[in-house]
Formats: C-alpha cells, structure tokens, sequence
C-alpha cells in the first residue's frame, strides 16, 4: 500500500493499475444501486419485525441489526471505491468479512425458531391458520442452504480479493442469496390482504422478483456469465423446493434432532 493511501488520500486513476482501474469503471455508480436491494429488504421486514418488536426474540433482534448492517456494508464499500478512499474501503472490508460471520451464524443460530413453530403449529393448529409444520420444516431446510451459499460467495470474495471486478459481484450476490427471507414476509402479508390465503404464491412470487432483480443487475454490470450469479439464482431455485422437503418425514426427524434449542 503507496503512503498516499495509507494517508486516505484519494488515488487519481491514471495512478491506479489497470485492472483496478477497470474494476472502479465498472462499479462507479454499484452503491447507489445497492440502495433498491436495502429498500426492499427494509420494505419486506418492516411490519414482521417492528410490527411486534417487543415480542420478538434477542435472536432476532441480533440477526435483523446484522444483516441491516450488512446491506449498509455493501452500500458504503463500493461508494468508498468509488471516490478512490482504498485505504478505508480494505479497513472497512476487514470488519465486514467479522459482520458477515456475524449474519451467518445469527441466521443458523435462529433456526431453532422454525423448528418449535412447527411443533407449536401441530399441537395448536387453529392458531397458526395456513401454516401446517411442513412448511416451518421446509423454510428451515432450505435456509441452511441459504447461508452456507452465503458463507461460500463471501469466502469466494476474500479469495478473489485482488480481482476487483470478481470481488465486488461474489459481494454483491450476497444481497439475492440472502433476500428471500425479508422479502418472502413481505411479500406473503401483501397476499394475506389482497385474501390469498395459500403459503406458496407468496414464495413463488417472491423467487420470480428476486430472480429478476438478479438477472437485471447481472446483465448491467455485465456479470450474467458468472459464478456467483448461477450460485445466486441456484440458490432461490432451491428455495422452491421448501414443500417437498418440508413435508419429507426423514429430513423433519434429522432437523429436530439436529437443531436443538
């Protein structure tokens, strides 16, 4: 690192290597698109979460700060690349790689939620309405899917640190792998009100506009082509399958058995 940036004194690009160079002109204006993704992130959680805020778990709480955390994260690291603030941009990736496990381990670590849901929802099925077990077995399931692609792309960007085109979208395809939860809740309490009471519209809706937002942001940045843009829409391919897996017997033994509170 030149003394010019260890000074956080931005680096003019004729001075920058052409790779960098290149990287920067592609994602010069990446942070004020990352402000959609966090909107409707916010959007879709909003009344779940500050709906019945003194209700909810400490787990909660600590997983929504997290990952609100982390969408900000990818708001600020591309405009401090941006505006040529390196210095601060690979300090501040230090801590967000410290965030990231942070919103990993919160999610698996809040899973046990599901799996009492699904047995409250046995128990009591008149009080959780359309939600029968399967469905509390098939979001978890699908979920562990979920973060452990997450945890991938974010290894896939500490290791293609020195790329900063590949750097940036394994980033950014965190945004879609982790949408679906957020998203699904919105999305299914806007159903409810329009009276569609069935569970699946809401999920394959919410896939079919995450999906999109991917394809589109893919094609502008000119990365359709790249692994983590098949590892992103993969993965909400595989949430379509929270039925089937849900309602399979085996795989609801091996989540509680797993999955203990």
């Amino acid at each position: 690192m030149s003394v010019v940036e260890q000074q956080g004194i931005p680096i003019p690009e004729s001075a920058r290597p052409a790779s960098t160079a290149a990287g920067l002109a592609r994602y010069r204006d990446l942070y004020l698109w990352m402000l959609i993704p966090m909107a409707i992130m916010q959007a879709g959680i909003f009344s779940d979460y500050w709906g019945d805020l003194t209700d909810n778990a400490w787990s909660v709480h600590v997983h929504y700060w997290t990952a609100t955390l982390w969408y900000l994260f990818l708001i600020l690291q591309p405009y401090y690349a941006a505006h040529g603030q390196l210095a601060k941009h690979r300090t501040n990736g230090i801590i967000g790689m410290f965030l990231a496990g942070g919103v990993a381990m919160t999610a698996l670590s809040a899973m046990h939620r599901d799996i009492a849901n699904a047995e409250r929802s046995a128990q009591m099925p008149e009080r959780f309405g359309p939600f029968e077990p399967w469905f509390f077995y098939g979001i978890a399931a699908v979920e562990i899917v979920m973060m452990s692609a997450f945890i991938v792309a974010v290894i896939q960007a500490i290791r293609h640190r020195k790329s900063l085109e590949d750097h940036a979208w394994w980033l950014v395809s965190t945004v879609f792998i982790i949408m679906m939860p957020s998203l699904g809740r919105g999305v299914g309490i806007w159903l409810a009100a329009l009276g569609v009471r069935e569970l699946n519209p809401s999920i394959y809706l919410t896939t079919g506009i995450i999906i999109a937002l991917t394809l589109w942001a893919a094609k502008k940045y000119g990365r359709l082509n790249h692994p983590a843009t098949y590892l992103a829409v993969g993965v909400n391919l595989f949430n379509l399958l929270f039925e089937p897996l849900g309602r399979w017997e085996w795989l609801q033994g091996l989540l509680r058995a797993v999955i203990r509170g």
